[in-house]
């Protein structure tokens, strides 16, 4: 006989929870997933910058700047990074780009010397811009035609590809250039242009070409063709065979006119950055074109030009009142223009 207090295991109390129960459970622990990874997600979103709105992401493209040039502290307001609005500079947006400006005198070799420069891989000079009456109609257009260039949308056969890395512009003195050299001093200074002078120490050479370029232009020689730049010896030949009569009474007063416009565009320009160059010393000696591409921080490269020089020799042979020439000049201060030779 067992104790009346005594429980069989029949007599237990069981637990059991109901049969839906596992179900329940298993709701409730899915619903705290859900909601914890909307949380998650959420945070991940902000950090990349994508914010949803009205059913629609929004994308916001964060641009990593561009990283500081090694190069010395004054060296810094010459270095740029333009955004073209005619195209996308893509993987090179963070190529520096430095800008500059060809200063010269028509018939003083620029045309030959920017061709040399566009040889290069990497420089765009895109010729003379402002011969162009409109673009230098006012300081205002002059400015919006400059900020096109070196903001890399100027297209034209010059222009380089997308990691272009000095941009520029052929620009003569009686372009504009003199007349507001003031505000155009102040923009290079602001917008960290730098100046690349190049004159003709022989005026008189320069005057010769000058004449028989007028000439050629109304007469087109060349198979009815104006050119002021040829690309082959013939042609050359062909040009050099007019002999411009120069008017001796007005030579030294037209010389001195040229020597003083070329000065004052130095002295105007003086506080900018530049480089001073003659055409016979680049013709002569070619490391020239090495200061050049140090002046624009560019690979140092062989620079050739296609353009063939059409005046060769002495200048006896290409004026046809010489005599009358040198008895004009002997014994002032342009009597050297008569004696300097060079053949090349």
């Amino acid at each position: 006989m067992g104790d009346e207090h005594s429980l069989s295991p029949k007599d237990s109390f069981v637990f059991k929870l109901p049969k839906k129960s596992p179900l329940v459970l298993r709701m409730v622990v899915l619903l705290f997933v859900m909601v914890c990874a909307v949380y998650i997600c959420s945070i991940c979103l902000k950090q990349i910058g994508v914010v949803p709105s009205a059913g629609f992401m929004n994308v916001e493209v964060f641009e990593r700047p561009c990283p500081e040039p090694n190069i010395e502290p004054w060296d810094i307001p010459y270095v740029h990074y333009p955004k073209p609005k005619t195209y996308n500079r893509e993987e090179c947006s963070c190529n520096p780009v430095r800008y500059f400006a060809i200063l010269s005198m028509q018939r003083s070799g620029s045309g030959w010397f920017e061709t040399l420069l566009n040889n290069h891989t990497n420089i765009s000079s895109n010729g003379e811009i402002f011969s162009v009456k409109d673009r230098r109609a006012n300081v205002s257009m002059i400015f919006e035609t400059l900020d096109k260039v070196y903001n890399l949308d100027w297209l034209s056969s010059a222009s380089k590809n997308e990691c272009t890395s000095a941009v520029g512009l052929k620009w003569m003195l009686n372009q504009g250039l003199m007349k507001h050299h003031e505000e155009i001093v102040e923009y290079f200074k602001t917008r960290g242009v730098s100046a690349i002078f190049l004159f003709r120490r022989n005026l008189l050479r320069r005057m010769i070409s000058v004449l028989a370029n007028s000439y050629d232009r109304d007469a087109k020689p060349l198979n009815g063709t104006h050119k002021s730049h040829v690309h082959s010896p013939k042609e050359a030949e062909i040009l050099a065979r007019y002999k411009p009569l120069i008017n001796s009474t007005l030579l030294i007063h037209d010389l001195k006119q040229v020597k003083e416009m070329t000065s004052k565009a130095l002295a105007s320009f003086n506080t900018t950055r530049h480089i001073f160059l003659y055409y016979e010393d680049v013709v002569k000696n070619r490391t020239k074109l090495d200061d050049v591409q140090e002046f624009l921080k560019v690979p140092r490269l062989d620079l050739k030009s296609r353009q063939v020089k059409i005046h060769h020799g002495p200048l006896s042979q290409h004026v046809q009142n010489w005599e009358e020439v040198q008895k004009t000049l002997k014994g002032t201060d342009f009597e050297n223009f008569l004696l300097e030779d060079y053949r090349k």
